[in-house]
């Protein structure tokens, strides 16, 4: 059996100013920080095997606070990053409801069909996230995995589990920050035992905002 462990990294400086980061290098604030930790506490009923995360800091500095007691690094690795977007980089969501109104609006009714003016697609996304989750199975079998990542990225991720099209990633819900999901793949057939699960959070814990 192996097991598959999603953690979205915790509160950045992008989702405190209520930005869309995509592949902008935010931090983790201190808030992020200590929801990191939380779920770090959490996790330890887990014998973490390896760790790779997305490169970018808010989410491999989530996924090495979560390692650190397992005796772990986070292995780097680009293909876990958020969604480039393009034109929308770095900006907030109330410009890009008026600035790019059409293609927001798209993003925030039909998720699946969206594309970040200038960036890459949900689908595209869909594709690269299921092709890095699909090597780490063939590489890794029989192991506990943690996987540090970004919240666009585990609901496509979820689409493929749940053999959903990408195109209706409108289906699956946000997760929120430090949230954990966990997969366990018995003869390559997979088991979702929690999905975006952040309890453990209590009052540190942080939601999306409405106009996401």
């Amino acid at each position: 059996m192996t097991r598959l462990i999603f953690v979205r990294h915790g509160q950045s400086e992008a989702n405190f100013t209520r930005s869309f980061a995509g592949h902008t290098d935010a931090p983790l604030t201190a808030l992020g920080r200590a929801q990191a930790a939380s779920a770090g506490e959490y996790l330890r009923r887990f014998r973490i095997d390896l760790a790779y995360a997305s490169d970018l800091r808010r989410a491999y500095d989530t996924a090495a606070i979560i390692a650190a007691p397992h005796g772990l690094l986070p292995t780097p690795t680009p293909a876990f990053r958020e969604i480039f977007a393009g034109e929308w980089e770095g900006r907030r969501f109330t410009d890009l409801e008026t600035e790019y109104a059409a293609d927001y609006a798209v993003w925030r009714g039909d998720i699946g069909h969206a594309r970040p003016t200038g960036g890459e697609s949900v689908v595209e996304l869909g594709t690269r996230i299921a092709s890095a989750v699909t090597r780490l199975l063939r590489a890794h079998e029989g192991k506990t995995v943690l996987i540090g990542t970004h919240a666009t990225s585990i609901r496509v991720m979820e689409c493929f589990l749940r053999g959903v099209p990408f195109e209706e990633a409108a289906r699956i819900p946000w997760t929120q920050n430090a949230s954990t999901t966990v997969v366990e793949y018995e003869a390559g057939t997979p088991r979702i035992l929690l999905c975006g699960y952040n309890a453990y959070l209590g009052e540190i814990s942080t939601r999306m905002p409405a106009n996401v």
